[in-house]
Formats: structure tokens, C-alpha cells, sequence
């Protein structure tokens, strides 16, 4: 299958520090592949570099067959180009339904403008109508169709973490990348989770994710990248990269005879 994200030689600079220096890597369509490495090794960052939040120092981002360069481009303009994500830290309306929060999600997709919003024209109501219907089997497909009236903030904190996958699904994403997906669930919750990404890859949909569990990267990577002090160190298959020298010492200091 052809690469549907590539980032070349990506480096990102704040103020003196290098968060990123020259990592290159690929993500090939349909792929579950997962980014690994100690806290403050770049992995978020490289996400907000390829969905707009960033602009990188130097490098390149392509994404899909058609070569387009994403990496000057806003994040409005990564998203309608089909790339989602979700936040380390979840990112809800916590005061709209959940129904609502996977429809402000489609409404991106909308040809409707401010006129047609304002003034609840025959065009928006339609569009309003196919928007809650798409939703609507969005949840079924997530698991929270019993849950469509009840407001965010009062869901479980997996089912927010469903919820805000499902805002982004909402997107119709070619690749939705994951910032740690698993961060705080017990067990019954992950593995629900990690039924709930093999679900969205067999849709057709590829999955990018930064995870910590390593249960959960071993379990579902076709690929495993590792970054250290912003610099990727291997890349390979998970049980490749698991034995990997640099790997175990990048987890737990330099390994002595």
C-alpha cells in the first residue's frame, strides 16, 4: 500500500531548543503505527507539526498519493484536507450533549455559510438534518448511541475519550492520529479501546497514535517509531523495536555490563 503521510527531515525550534531535529518517517495507508518514547521526546509536537498547530523549522509533511504539502497550511485546512486528531488531554464541549459534540465535528464539511446559519435557511436545515443522521450512526458505530442527550462533561472518562474519537471520526479523516488515547483508563476501558481502533482501521480509516501503554502499542502496531530527545532513534516491527538496545535505554538509562 502507498505511504498516505510522510514527514521529511522535520525540525522544529523554540526559542534555541530543538523539540524535533531531522525526523523523518512514513505512514503507509490502512497501517496501525504508533509513536513511542520517553515524555518530552517530540512526539506531540510532531503531531501539531503535521496538523497545523505548528509550523515546522524545516522539513516537508505530505500527505496522501496526490503529494500535497501540508506543513504551511492552518489546521482548518490539514482537517478538510483528512487528517483528525484527538488531545492527550480531552478537548469536549462539556456543556453540549454528546449528540452535539460529534455534530460541530460535521459541520466542517458543510458547503453552508454564515447567511445560511443565521438566517436557518431550507439549504442549512437539510444539512442540519443529514449532519444528525450521520452522527447519530457515528455513535452506534463508537458505542454511545444510548448516550446521545446526555451532556459531555457527565460522561465516563473512557466514554469521553469515545466521544472526542468519535468528534474526530466526524471529520471523515483519511488518517486520524491518536495523542494517547489510553492515558488513565483501567483495564476494561482500554481494552475496549483498543477494540474500538481495530474497528476504525478495518473501516478504511488509518490510525497515527502516541501511546504510553505499551500493552496497547504491542498489541496493535503494524509499525512502532521511537523518538528520544526529539531525534528518531529506530523504527520497525513492535517486537523489532522492543529489543532494541537504544530503545531500552532511552526507557531505562544506559543499560551496563
Amino acid at each position: 500500500m502507498p505511504n498516505i503521510l510522510e514527514c521529511h527531515n522535520i525540525t522544529k525550534n523554540f526559542s534555541g531548543l530543538k523539540a524535533l531535529n531531522d525526523v523523518s518517517l512514513s505512514v503507509e495507508e490502512g497501517k496501525i503505527v504508533s509513536l513511542i518514547g520517553p515524555n518530552g521526546a517530540g512526539k506531540t509536537t510532531l503531531f501539531n507539526c503535521i496538523t497545523g498547530i505548528f509550523r515546522p523549522s524545516s522539513g516537508r509533511i505530505i500527505l496522501n498519493k496526490k503529494n500535497r504539502n501540508i506543513h504551511l497550511s492552518p489546521p482548518h485546512i490539514v482537517a478538510r484536507a483528512g487528517v483528525a486528531r484527538t488531545f492527550q488531554n480531552i478537548r469536549l464541549f462539556a456543556n453540549m450533549s454528546v449528540l452535539e459534540n460529534v455534530m460541530s465535528g460535521s459541520f466542517t464539511r458543510t458547503g453552508e455559510g454564515l447567511f445560511d446559519i443565521v438566517f436557518n435557511t431550507p439549504a442549512f436545515r437539510k444539512a442540519e438534518a443529514k449532519i444528525t443522521e450521520k452522527s447519530i450512526e457515528l455513535l452506534k458505530f463508537t458505542g454511545l448511541s444510548d448516550k446521545l442527550y446526555e451532556i459531555g462533561s457527565n460522561l465516563s472518562y473512557g466514554d469521553q475519550r469515545r466521544l472526542e474519537i468519535s468528534r474526530a471520526l466526524a471529520l471523515e479523516p483519511k488518517i486520524l492520529l491518536l495523542d494517547e488515547p489510553a492515558a488513565g483508563m483501567n483495564a476494561v476501558e482500554t481494552a475496549n479501546l483498543i477494540e474500538l481502533i481495530r474497528k476504525i482501521r478495518e473501516s478504511g480509516v488509518t490510525i497515527f497514535l502516541i501511546e504510553h501503554d505499551m500493552k496497547v502499542v504491542m498489541s496493535l502496531s503494524d509499525k512502532v517509531v521511537v523518538l528520544n530527545y526529539g531525534e528518531k532513534i529506530t523504527e520497525g516491527a513492535p517486537s523489532e523495536v522492543q529489543k532494541n538496545k537504544k530503545v531500552i535505554e532511552a526507557y531505562l538509562g544506559e543499560v551496563r555490563a
